[in-house]
């Protein structure tokens, strides 16, 4: 295994979302690229959903991404004006964004978005620069844009009937534009014609089956779905050359023609001469297959679909670097796992039903897991080392020894790494770990694991009759059987696992609600749906937190229940939960109902962040009454609102959220309280006229009472800790912004047995 080399020099990752939020940063992979476009001093890459570009001469990397104002969906198209100094983005929904070179500014367009035509039909394929306008060939017909007012012109229905019809891609020679459609060949029509939206305007040039069309050395060059491209030579088509594969993409810049495969990249000149050839196969480190190709000064830039930018040169085509700025191998993260230093993604899985055959197509995910810390970037461990341990979906770090992590697989088994590099698979002939099919075919579905104050891991074994372990920190295994307390064992999962610090562990389960169990007294107690059988709102459990007050949180399919308190396990008969309800006016709501729970994290100041399968991340108060934040695409750069997993970093506070299209942070405020007063520190100081956001106040113990006055002593802010940070938003009370000049933060325990003052400048 060996860590990504990154081959430019300067890596510039671009934070702030609304201009100049500084709390937000972007995790995005940028290793599948869609498409790439050319800038006079850059070549531009579009991955999934975010972009990235580097300059020719400087090397400098700069990323672009959800927290610049981009969307979360996935990009199909991109290309940069030269002219205009633009670039334009399309998306498989129909949405465009435009990002101004000049200014920064990022323009979201919903025309096709917002067009009354069947959504799956406005995926935007191509962009045509002619003249100032650029044409857009979507999944439905063609688009005029204009690149400089940014206003929409014509759109041409030209299919059948002035049907809807997939256009590739669009070329215009002598004044007449060139559409390839997917079923009727390619149309013509003369752009002098001010009536081209009337479908009847447009003749069929070709009847043949197309895929590309450009115009070279006042040419038309296509490829045709026999895998050949051809010259038109003004009577009829001639053959240039036999791909062998489908054509992915045909393009022109400059003087060169590149036509790509998924194999292979040729470079003609304008004589029709190839200039080069790149095959996937002359890459040897690793396999990788092509998605798109240009050239600028004699150097080829290949998309990739599992590694950034390919270049090389046409004079040595065989010597190959790589341009794909640090990141995690995928968007898709299934799951995540902080510690203080170290945050552990993983990407296999199973679906809402927990069926690993159906996560990603009908087999088992095959996909490796990745590291990340804040001085060493990110570690890509891939598949081939992870011992052939498919479906993976959790990571449990280790909490007093973080070079040592677990990875749970949900058809293998359990996998331990210890310093970055997977050592043990442990299955049914190592371990106590069962599968839940007899004979020599393992299917060992592993699930959440946690560890306890004496360092023994619990694991969850689903569909068994023990379902649940423990490899004590001994080395020794354990199984306890559940068969007296699970309904439908064959058909039970587990979701997740936390224990108290009376060292009860409390499960999550799909069929059974929350298990409760402590070895102390060998007892397994069952918390389910129905007023008199626990009052949760569904028995299909997908989130459990404890919260510092030792209540235990419960996330549903169906909404959010809470334990009063952890000792509730010791009490005789039922255990049961309570709903939260807020007061909306004079009426009463439950808290979350019917959401459809995913995670639930408990920050430093008992907060509650909660994430949602369709409706983002909410930020609730300690007891759930106030909603502090809700983070949606809408309002926040989250790139969708499909929130797999949470993970907060205890001692920065730095909140995670993995979605389905990748993972941001924000930058909380809460952290772990201090044991004492002696590194208390203030950030931003001074804050300058043009800072955007609150001054945070770290370092502190819980319980302490924050005081901030002026240089006179009149008293502006006052607020008590409950972890180890708090942020002012430099008002007084909340009121009016304080003016310029020297404030005073006097800062005291509880019991007033240490005390520490500080001092912040603002600037105004």
């Amino acid at each position: 295994m060996k860590k990504q080399v990154f081959l430019f020099l300067i890596f510039i990752l671009q934070f702030g979302f609304a201009q100049s939020n500084l709390n937000w940063k972007g995790y995005f992979s940028y290793n599948q690229i869609k498409d790439i476009t050319e800038a006079t001093d850059r070549i531009i890459g579009a991955g999934e959903n975010a972009l990235f570009s580097k300059n020719i001469l400087s090397n400098t990397i700069k990323t672009t991404n959800t927290i610049d104002g981009l969307s979360g969906q996935t990009i199909t198209a991109i290309h940069h004006s030269n002219t205009f100094k633009k670039t334009i983005i399309g998306y498989e929904n129909g949405l465009l964004i435009v990002v101004n070179d000049i200014d920064g500014s990022v323009t979201n367009v919903v025309d096709i978005i917002n067009k009354s035509i069947p959504p799956n039909i406005k995926r935007i394929n191509h962009f045509m620069e002619h003249e100032g306008i650029i044409y857009i060939s979507c999944d439905f017909g063609i688009v005029q844009y204009n690149i400089d007012t940014l206003n929409f012109g014509d759109t041409y229905f030209i299919g059948p009937n002035g049907t809807e019809i997939k256009i590739y891609q669009t070329a215009v020679l002598n004044n007449e534009i060139y559409a390839v459609t997917v079923f009727n060949g390619i149309k013509r029509a003369a752009l002098t014609n001010p009536n081209l939206n009337d479908f009847n305007q447009w003749q069929t040039f070709d009847a043949g089956f197309w895929n590309g069309l450009v115009t070279y050395n006042n040419q038309l060059v296509g490829s045709n779905l026999n895998n050949r491209v051809y010259k038109y030579n003004g009577s009829f088509f001639e053959e240039i050359v036999n791909l062998n594969q489908v054509n992915i993409e045909i393009r022109t810049y400059n003087d060169k023609l590149m036509i790509t495969t998924l194999n292979d990249v040729y470079v003609y000149n304008t004589s029709f001469n190839q200039l080069a050839h790149i095959q996937s196969s002359q890459i040897t480190d690793q396999t990788i297959t092509f998605t798109c190709a240009t050239v600028i000064n004699n150097t080829i830039y290949i998309g990739t679909n599992e590694n950034g930018i390919l270049t090389s040169t046409i004079e040595s085509p065989a010597s190959f670097e790589y341009i794909m700025p640090d990141g995690p191998s995928k968007n898709r993260m299934f799951s995540i796992s902080s510690s203080s230093t170290n945050l552990w993604a993983v990407y296999g899985g199973y679906n809402i039903e927990f069926n690993p055959y159906l996560y990603i197509g009908f087999s088992l995910s095959q996909f490796g897991v990745s590291k990340f810390s804040e001085s060493d970037g990110w570690l890509n461990i891939p598949y081939s080392e992870m011992l052939d341990a498919k479906a993976l979906t959790r990571a449990t770090i280790n909490p007093n020894n973080e070079n040592e992590t677990y990875i749970s697989s949900y058809n293998n088994g359990l996998i331990k790494i210890e310093n970055d590099i997977p050592t043990t698979l442990y299955q049914s002939a190592n371990s106590s770990l069962e599968s839940i099919v007899s004979g020599s075919l393992e299917n060992i579905r592993i699930g959440p694991s946690a560890f306890d104050r004496s360092n023994n891991l619990w694991i969850t074994n689903s569909r068994i009759n023990n379902g649940l372990k423990v490899l004590r920190a001994n080395g020794q295994w354990q199984s306890y059987n559940m068969e007296s307390i699970l309904a439908a064992v064959g058909a039970n999962d587990y979701s997740r696992i936390v224990i108290d610090r009376n060292g009860t562990k409390w499960i999550g389960s799909s069929q059974n609600g929350l298990i409760a169990f402590n070895e102390n007294n060998n007892v397994f107690k069952k918390i389910t749906e129905g007023v008199d059988e626990g009052n949760l709102p569904a028995k299909d459990v997908r989130a459990l937190a404890i919260d510092n007050r030792n209540q235990v949180w419960i996330g549903t399919s169906k909404g959010l229940r809470v334990l009063s308190s952890i000792s509730s396990y010791n009490n005789e008969g039922q255990i049961n939960t309570n709903r939260i309800v807020i007061q909306d006016g004079d009426i009463g709501q439950e808290l979350l109902f019917e959401q459809f729970v995913t995670d639930i994290e408990v920050d430093g100041s008992n907060r509650k962040w909660i994430g949602t399968a369709d409706s983002g991340v909410f930020l609730f108060s300690p007891n759930g009454q106030e909603t502090i934040y809700h983070f949606t695409t809408d309002n926040s750069p989250l790139p969708s609102n499909s929130v797999n997993e949470i993970a907060i970093n205890p001692t920065t506070g730095e909140v995670f959220f993995a979605t389905d299209r990748g993972m941001i942070s924000f930058q909380g405020t809460s952290t772990k309280p201090a044991d004492d007063l002696k590194n208390v520190y203030v950030y931003p100081n001074p804050v300058r006229p043009e800072f955007v956001g609150t001054v945070k106040i770290a370092g502190l113990i819980s319980k302490a009472t924050i005081k901030i006055t002026d240089i006179e002593g009149n008293l502006v802010h006052e607020t008590t800790s409950e972890g180890g940070t708090i942020e002012w938003d430099t008002t007084a009370f909340g009121k009016y912004k304080v003016a310029s000049g020297v404030y005073m933060i006097f800062i005291s325990a509880e019991d007033g047995s240490e005390t520490t003052v500080k001092k912040v400048m603002i600037v105004r």
